[in-house]
């Protein structure tokens, strides 16, 4: 089994900065994709940003210029750096991983429990 911590969230005014990590740990061979996505009251869960094992990103356009994505292989961990926050983007985010099980080497996707971003004055 696969365990992804998330920590970081918090309270910050417009304009503010904040940076989530998530750190997985278990039966972990390799971790193919990193990712945060975000769910807002009555709104649909998104992805916010993703990052491969080989460093390639993708942003959706909401976040891109505001929001950096980074990884930590050796230490099976992911950053999201988030600066120039809005009220928009106050809500739930998640920590998301496609790993490959050490011994089986299965595919499996696995969610982290969530950490609240708030963004108001």
């Amino acid at each position: 089994q696969v365990q992804l911590v998330e920590s970081g969230g918090g309270l910050v005014q417009p304009g503010g900065s904040l940076r989530l990590s998530c750190a997985a740990s278990g039966s972990i061979f390799s971790i193919l994709v990193m990712g945060w996505y975000r769910q807002a009251p009555g709104k649909e869960r998104e992805l916010v940003a993703g990052i491969t094992s080989g460093g390639s990103t993708n942003y959706a356009d909401s976040v891109k210029g505001r929001f950096t994505i980074s990884r930590d292989n050796a230490k099976n961990t992911v950053y999201l750096q988030m600066n120039s926050l809005k009220p928009e983007d106050t809500a739930v985010y998640y920590c998301n991983a496609d790993v490959l099980a050490t011994m089986t080497l299965m595919r499996g996707n696995y969610w982290g429990q969530g950490t609240q971003v708030t963004v108001s004055s």
